[in-house]
């Protein structure tokens, strides 16, 4: 956790299709389809597959670890040549990882880390995510009280988004101008969990809080109803550019959505496993990186996306890129948002 995450920003379009697998079929094992960026992620990682010839096969585990593993056993039953896990829970998975290893199927590790170094881990840059977060954050409020909203415990984003977070606020804390009055995990990452979380932060605390860390968007907007619900509006940070959280920047009841083009992160999960399933060494993807900042420090090949802060003065990125209308993004927006103009 303490070693620097590198980054490798690659383009969309970064691999030769020449090089990739034909024919072959693709199991992926989804964790949860509850948040509406899954749906994007899928969308990319099916085109990117289906473009080189291959088959697309899929399972939602529903927020089971027990499904999960049972859902990658079918796959491999299916007789899969490679596996795209977006694990549910980082320790219930590793015997998935021993089944397939055992059958001599590669296995890309997609957004969610899979500690074990017989799998490719395909992400964006989260400590970076949870850096940029507080950073904004802290910029609109500088000290004060300060609430974070953390995600599912068993994912090890969680941690890599506080230790982004407390790379940014570490010294403000223990310097006590930032107080942290309030932390608290949400199962599931869902919004009503978050919901409750910051309603209990508010109680204990009074409605004192001046600033919430929100480790995804979803759980920010759980935590902006429970502000609203006692008229309040402070700073607010998320990350997964959903189409509510761009909203909420242009209403002012949200600061920062810091936006990770999971367009980009599908179709280049699609092509890596296309290239593994073909026989491609973890070593031999194009940009990849070492990267050894899991809790237990293995190294592991990997690529890491630059992500990039959505705020009310730069809007027109997710407009112009066809993530978001402008309509939807504008929709009640307050002024000044240059892209609502």
């Amino acid at each position: 956790m303490r070693k620097a995450i590198l980054l490798a920003v690659i383009a969309a379009a970064g691999f030769s299709t020449a090089a990739l697998a034909e024919g072959k079929k693709i199991g992926v094992s989804w964790g949860s389809f509850q948040e509406e960026r899954w749906k994007i992620d899928e969308a990319a990682l099916k085109a990117a597959l289906e473009a080189q010839g291959n088959e697309y096969v899929s399972a939602d585990a529903e927020s089971s670890s027990a499904k999960q593993l049972t859902d990658i056993e079918a796959l491999i039953a299916q007789g899969v040549d490679a596996l795209i896990i977006n694990a549910w829970d980082k320790d219930a998975i590793l015997p998935a990882i021993d089944k397939a290893a055992a059958e001599g199927i590669p296995v890309l590790g997609y957004d969610r880390l899979i500690e074990d170094n017989r799998t490719f881990y395909l992400t964006f840059d989260n400590v970076g995510v949870g850096r940029i977060i507080a950073e904004t954050v802290k910029a609109a409020k500088p000290d004060g009280n300060y609430a974070i909203i953390k995600g599912d415990p068993g994912d090890p984003n969680a941690g890599f988004l506080l230790q982004g977070m407390m790379e940014v606020i570490g010294a403000d804390v223990e310097a006590g101008t930032i107080k942290i009055v309030g932390e608290a995990s949400t199962d599931g990452w869902k919004p009503e969990n978050a919901q409750k979380n910051m309603e209990q932060i508010l109680t204990a605390n009074n409605n004192a809080v001046d600033a919430v860390l929100s480790q995804n968007d979803g759980m920010a907007g759980g935590a902006v109803a429970a502000l609203a619900a006692q008229g309040l509006n402070i700073p607010v940070g998320g990350q997964d550019g959903d189409l509510a959280a761009i909203n909420r920047v242009a209403r002012g009841t949200q600061t920062v959505s810091v936006w990770k083009n999971v367009r980009d992160l599908g179709k280049i999960a699609g092509e890596v496993a296309s290239a593994l399933a073909d026989g491609g060494a973890l070593d031999s993807i194009p940009n990849a990186v070492k990267f050894s900042g899991g809790e237990k420090g293995v190294e592991m090949n990997a690529i890491l996306l630059a992500p990039t802060p959505l705020t009310k003065d730069n809007l027109n990125l997710a407009i112009d890129a066809g993530h978001i209308t402008k309509e939807q993004a504008c929709e009640g927006a307050m002024e000044g948002v240059a892209a609502c103009q």
